[in-house]
This record gives C-alpha cells, sequence and structure tokens, in this order.
C-alpha cells in the first residue's frame, strides 16, 4: 500500500453513499425531510431553544498557571466544548493544555523552537478542511478545536504507523523503557497493530564523546536535540543530513559533543536514540527511588532528582526550578555521581611515628585532637571551612573555635578584606530569572560558561531574546554569544568609571544594566578598589535604582554564601604562616605549603583528597546526597539538601562530628539536633532559615565605606582551569576524568 492512500485512508471520513449489494453499479441516495420544512409555522410557534449551560472550567495539565501581560489581549476558544481564556499569540496546543486536555507530541517542547514536523499533535479545528499541526497553529478568537474526535484519532494512528514503520523493535535492551514517549504514546493513541512488512532502515551510530550513548536507528527526527544544541547550548555541533527515508541526525564531520550542557539531550530525546552511556545497562527507572534535593558542585544551587537503588546513587537528573536552573543541569552535575563511592573515607584514622594512619575509633580520634587543642594558644587555631560545607557544620565549626578562644575561622575562596557586612556586595541582586529582563551586560572577571553554566544559559537565551550586548573584562575565553572583549585587566574598568571608553555610554543608555563581578576579585589584594571602581560605574549609569538592582557576584562555590552571611572571614594574611593547630573541614584547596611542619593539621571529608596528606588525623564525613544540610545560592535563596542514600563506612554528619568533639574538649556546645542547630542560625543570619525562598539584601553595597586605594595592574586571571574538576567529588569521579582527558585533552 503507497504512502499517498495510507495517509488518505487514515484523515478522511467514512463515505455516506450506500452500495446495493444486488445492483453494485446502482448508488441510493436518501432523501431526509425536516419536521419544520413541512409547517414552518407551527415551528415558529415553538418556544425557543434554552441556552446552553455553562460547563465547569477545567484544570490546566500539571498545575500550569496562565499569565495574562495584559488582561485586553485575552481571547477565547473553545477546546472539545469547553470555553478557555487564553493570551493572545497562544498555540492551539498550550490552549489544549489550559483546557486540562493533553495533546500527544514528540517534537514540540516548550523551551525550543517550534519545529512542526512530527505531525503526532494533530487536531481538529472547525472550518479546517483538514486536521492541522495545533503546535504550530495559532490559537485564534472563537477558535472551536476537537481534539477527541474520530478524525483526530484516526490521523494520530496514521502517524504513530509511520512513526513505528522504521523503528527497531529494541524496547527490552533500551534504556528508555519505562520512561519512553513513544512507548507511552503508542499505547495511548497508535493503532493495534502495523501493516508495514518491508525492510526496516538502520542508521550508523554516531561518537558524541563520552556521555551520550546514540543508538541512531531508533531516532524518529524530531530534531528537539539539534534545536537544544543551537539555541540552549550554543553551539552548531548537530544537525540534519540526507533526506527522507535516508535523513539522520548527525554532526557535519566527526566531532564530540563539547559543550557543558550536553547531557540535557539525553532528557529530551523523546525515543531511546541518545541516551546516557555512563548509566547504560545499569538499572531500569521503575527499581530506583528518587530523592528530590540540590546540587553542590557550584553556586547555583541547580534543583536535581537523585535516583538510587539500595546504598548506590545511580544517576542524578534534572528537577524543574524557574526561577533557578528551568529544567536542566551541567554535565558537571549530571554526570559527578561515580565520585561519590570512590576515595570515600569509611574510619577515623590517626597518623602514626612512621607516617601511616591508622583506623581508630571515635572517641580515641576526638580525644587526640582535644588534647592537642588544649596544648596550643587561642590565636594559633585556625578554622577553614571547604567548597561543599553546609550552613549547619559552619556555625557548629566557628561556635567550638570561638569557646576554644579563636575568632580564625573562614571559607573557601573568601580573601582576607571580603566585606562581609552588606549581602548586595556578595550576592546576585538581579536574581538568576530576573537576568532575562537586562538589556546590557558587564562582566568583570567572570567567565560564566565555567563559573556558573546555568547562569550563562541564562544570559545566552537573553542575548537571544532580548538582543542584548554583553562586555567582558578579563583573559581571553569562549563564550557561546556575541560579546566584546573590554580588556584583561582592571585598568579597563577604570576607564569606564571615569567614562573614557566607548562601553559607558552602552551602559548608560540601557534600560536594565547588569554587572556581574566574578568572585575571583574576593582573593584578589586590590579587591576593595575594584568594588569602588564597579559602585562608581553602577552609580554613574544608573545600574541600582528602587525598581532594578544590576549590580551582582556570581559566586563559585556552594557554601561560598552562607560562609559570607555566617561572618567566615579570614582576619589576616599571615594567619595560616603562624598556625599550630588547623581544623580543614572538607577543605581541599587550601595553599598547604603555607602550614608550618610543626602544625597540627586535622581533615574532617568525605574524600581522600589533597588535604589527607598533610593531615594529623582524618574524620570521615557523609557527603551532600547522605545528609540533610542547608546551602545558600549565589542569588541569596536557600535550600536544602536531604539523604538519598546511607553514610559509608562510620562516616557522621560534619555537625554532629565537631558537637562531640566539644564535649571532649570540655567546651560543649548548647545544640542536640538539626533543629537546635537552625535555631542558633536564626539568631545570626535569619536569611539562612527560610527554605527556599530569595531573601534580597536590605542595603545597598553603595553604604560601604568608600576606598582611594589603586587597582593593581595584574590581569583577572582565570579562576577554574578545569571545569570537570573543581572539588573533592569531581576529581574521585571517572566519568569527569574522562570527560577531562577526551573534551579539554588535559
Amino acid at each position: 500500500m503507497g504512502f499517498g492512500l495510507l495517509a488518505s485512508k487514515a484523515v478522511r471520513p467514512t463515505s455516506r453513499l450506500l452500495l446495493s449489494s444486488q445492483n453494485p453499479t446502482i448508488f441510493l441516495r436518501t432523501i431526509v425531510s425536516k419536521p419544520q420544512l413541512c409547517n414552518p409555522e407551527a415551528s415558529a410557534a415553538q418556544p425557543a431553544q434554552p441556552p446552553p449551560v455553562d460547563l465547569p472550567p477545567r484544570t490546566p495539565l500539571a498545575g500550569a498557571r496562565v499569565h495574562f501581560s495584559n488582561p485586553d489581549d485575552a481571547i477565547e476558544v473553545f477546546v472539545d466544548g469547553y470555553p478557555v481564556k487564553i493570551p493572545k499569540g497562544m498555540t492551539v496546543l498550550q490552549a489544549c493544555e489550559v483546557a486540562g486536555v493533553d495533546i500527544p507530541r514528540f517534537c514540540y517542547h516548550s523551551r525550543l523552537s517550534i519545529a512542526g514536523n512530527c505531525r503526532m499533535c494533530l487536531v481538529e479545528v472547525e472550518k479546517s478542511p483538514k486536521p492541522v499541526a495545533s503546535c504550530a497553529m495559532p490559537a485564534l478568537p472563537g477558535m472551536k478545536i476537537k481534539t477527541d474526535t474520530p478524525v483526530a484519532k484516526k490521523a494520530r494512528e496514521g502517524v504513530m504507523e509511520f512513526l513505528l514503520m522504521n523503528h527497531p523493535l529494541d524496547c527490552p535492551i533500551c534504556d528508555q523503557g519505562g520512561e519512553c514517549d513513544l512507548q507511552d504514546q503508542s499505547m495511548a493513541f497508535g493503532s493495534d497493530r502495523g501493516r508495514f512488512t518491508e525492510v526496516k532502515r538502520s542508521v550508523v551510530d554516531k561518537n558524541l564523546g563520552p556521555l551520550v550513548k546514540t543508538v541512531m536507528t531508533r531516532c524518529i527526527q524530531c530534531t528537539r536535540c539539534v534545536r537544544f544544541a543551537t539555541e540552549v547550548a550554543g553551539v552548531q555541533d548537530l544537525g540534519m543530513l540526507g533526506r527522507g527515508s535516508g535523513e539522520e541526525i548527525g554532526t557535519y564531520v566527526e566531532k564530540l559533543l563539547t559543550s557543558e550542557l550536553s547531557g540535557n539531550v539525553i532528557d529530551i530525546c523523546p525515543v531511546g536514540a541518545l541516551t546516557s552511556k555512563p548509566f547504560a545497562f545499569k538499572a531500569r527507572n521503575w527499581e530506583l527511588k528518587g530523592t528530590e534535593t540540590i546540587d553542590v558542585t557550584d553556586a547555583v544551587g541547580s534543583n536535581i532528582r537523585i535516583d538510587s537503588r539500595g546504598p548506590e546513587v545511580m544517576r542524578i537528573v534534572p528537577r524543574l526550578n524557574e526561577d533557578i536552573n528551568e529544567e536542566w543541569i551541567s554535565d558537571k552535575t549530571r554526570f559527578c555521581y561515580d565520585g561519590l563511592k570512590r576515595q570515600r573515607l569509611n574510619d577515623p584514622m590517626i597518623r602514626g611515628p612512621d607516617g601511616r594512619f591508622k583506623a581508630v575509633n571515635w572517641r580515641d580520634a576526638l580525644s587526640v585532637i582535644a588534647d592537642i587543642a588544649h596544648q596550643v594558644k587561642p590565636e594559633e587555631i585556625i578554622g577553614v571551612a571547604g567548597k561543599l560545607s553546609d550552613a549547619e557544620s559552619m556555625i557548629a565549626l566557628k561556635d567550638f573555635l570561638n569557646r576554644m578562644g579563636s575568632n580564625d575561622v573562614w571559607g573557601e575562596g573568601i580573601g582576607v578584606n571580603t566585606n562581609a557586612d552588606f549581602r548586595s556586595g556578595y550576592i546576585m541582586n538581579t536574581s538568576i530569572a530576573g537576568l532575562e529582563k537586562a538589556d546590557v551586560f558587564l562582566l568583570v572577571g567572570s567567565q560564566p560558561r565555567v563559573e556558573a553554566a546555568m547562569v550563562n544559559a541564562r544570559i545566552r537565551k537573553t542575548v537571544r531574546s532580548n538582543q542584548a550586548k554583553v562586555g567582558y573584562i578579563g583573559p581571553a575565553t569562549d563564550f557561546n554569544y556575541d560579546h566584546k572583549h573590554l580588556g584583561t585587566d582592571p585598568q579597563t574598568l577604570v576607564e569606564i568609571a571615569e567614562g573614557r571608553h566607548p562601553f559607558f555610554k552602552t551602559l548608560s543608555d540601557a534600560k536594565n544594566p547588569v554587572i556581574i563581578v566574578g568572585a575571583g576579585v574576593f582573593e584578589r589584594k586590590d579587591q576593595d578598589a575594584i568594588f569602588a571602581a564597579v559602585e562608581t560605574i553602577a552609580q554613574k549609569a544608573n545600574v541600582v535604582r528602587p525598581d532594578w538592582n544590576g549590580l551582582n557576584v556570581l559566586l563559585l562555590h556552594a557554601s561560598q554564601a552562607a560562609a559570607l552571611d555566617l561572618g567566615l572571614v579570614p582576619q589576616s594574611e599571615k594567619s595560616l604562616e603562624s598556625a599550630k593547630f588547623v581544623y580543614l573541614m572538607g577543605a581541599d584547596d587550601v595553599n598547604l605549603d603555607k602550614i608550618p611542619d610543626d602544625a597540627f593539621v586535622v581533615y574532617q571529608g568525605h574524600h581522600g583528597d589533597k588535604s589527607v596528606y598533610r593531615a594529623n588525623v582524618v574524620l570521615p564525613t557523609a557527603a551532600f546526597s547522605e545528609k540533610e544540610g542547608t546551602y545558600q545560592n549565589t542569588e541569596g535563596c536557600t535550600q536544602q539538601t536531604l539523604p538519598a542514600v546511607p553514610t559509608v563506612g562510620d562516616s557522621r554528619d560534619d555537625w554532629k562530628i565537631i558537637r562531640a568533639l566539644s564535649e571532649v574538649a570540655g567546651v560543649r556546645l548548647p545544640y542536640d539536633t538539626i533543629g537546635a542547630v537552625r535555631a542558633r542560625i536564626r539568631n545570626v543570619a535569619p536569611n539562612l532559615v527560610n527554605v527556599d525562598e530569595r531573601e534580597p539584601a536590605t542595603l545597598p553595597s553603595s553604604l560601604r565605606p568608600s576606598f582611594t586605594q589603586k587597582v593593581d595592574t595584574t590581569p583577572f586571571g582565570t579562576v577554574i582551569e578545569n571545569f570537570y574538576m573543581t572539588d573533592a567529588i569531581t576529581r574521585a569521579s571517572k566519568i569527569m576524568a574522562q570527560c577531562s582527558a577526551t573534551l579539554l585533552k588535559k
């Protein structure tokens, strides 16, 4: 049967002509007479028909809310007889979703451009001669849409039959099985049998790198991955080759997928053509237990779901949060999970006279630490909180060392002169979602693509939609959107502040200008002068107004915002060189060469990373996937992790270890539960207790004292050398090592 005949059968209603059984050449014609035509006077005397009853409004799909920016632009359409009010410009498919009707689709995705090439979303529209593709048809006032008619059902069955014609019967061995759109929609909207008996075509698999596995014979050419790579990720790596049945997705030349967001094509692929290479053949999705938590590999705090089976984390997938990460996550977030089971610390250990570690019980380890802590002077005690530390452990460490007489506790990545008095001076005041309203960006010493991939995705989205201009001061780097490289050192910043640089006019003419300062500035000696120059630009270019705050700092680490809120700032530059007792709580990027040889070093962490080699005592702790902890992201939104898997070996939560140590040392901390620790946090930084809320800064950073210090001529440096290896978890990950070797050639 030809394609044309099959398609016409799929969409053409059954003929009303009746064929006589006696004589096949004679057609019978039925004549119908209406009573109104026979007796018009009697029909006129009949009472008028009652008006139609108002149907109750339907609930939109997935609890979606419709926002009317202008109430006058609302139009009314009818979906299966139900009246629905929608904003002008919505498509027929979106109108059906508002009406609570689920329309099948493969190529349509709400965050990508409309392709209209899978034809699965066909619906019937009154006065239209044939079914229309609802994803590409704009809804018009008074439009009557029918989604459940025989014509629409037959059309969908025909489309599904074509899609399955060349699709292999791989479901038993396909990793998408159980969460596959093609499976679900063929069951719900497809026919119960197919008529194709020819040989199916096959396609050669492509090598897209160490993260994405391809089985291109399963591809249905929906082009979601092509549009995602081009529009969201900003790389022109994927495209469509060939025509007709020879059409296939691929790279134009043999090339790996080099984007830091490449793993998201796994989620948006509706079939099993693109799946996770590290997760291949490991588990079925119905065997997994999902735990909703947050990511700690950067300061964005992307919302994720950890899927585990027993004691092992099997995979990490994104969770929808419009204000932070939308529905994307970076490759580092998605694939670092295998580092959670490698190089883990299981037991407390003490280094013996021979330099080897010996496993001991908790009582012995804490007793040794307490004895040494009492033997040194209070001013020689130092505490450093690592990149992955939660707020509970940081307040416990600060309280413990304060009771021991020391006030020298700081967080990694926070320099000596960092001003922690004004929150507006170290958070993203515009908010991540608020960046979409900007029309000009000035990036100062910040490379968002490697420092915070999800913030970079927002900037790219804004550049595409608003044609926003981007100016960048810093070392030459690779952006995935158009930008102007203004210079490499702070002198360019001074020129803009004095109005001598052409980019100053661009900032001044902007409606919503945004300045983003990289957190690498915190570790520069001239950070006060740089922030003074930025404040001057903000005042002159009207960056901070009552209705708009475009002055932002993009932090690097998950613990940084909470550490600054809790006041973990170093007291002096030389404090580490004069220390005799150093407490490293997950701090692996401290300059160990500065620590004196006779200093006693305690390392409390979950991985055997860099600092373990210098430690005298090692205390094992729980990773973020094994504990309940509070984190604050770069925009000041407080979120919490939840335990997905049990702890490894004899490890404990960070704050519990410090609480036990305080009792052994005779300076008992006054909290025994996590609720009591959070009550203590409320006294110091109340915003850290309001979970899932973004607490804006109340005082502007312009209130800070002015500085007359000159900026240093040293160029801004690259803060992150290797995107895939930034902390203890990612450095322990085999997948991240493969990415580093194949994609970055490091």
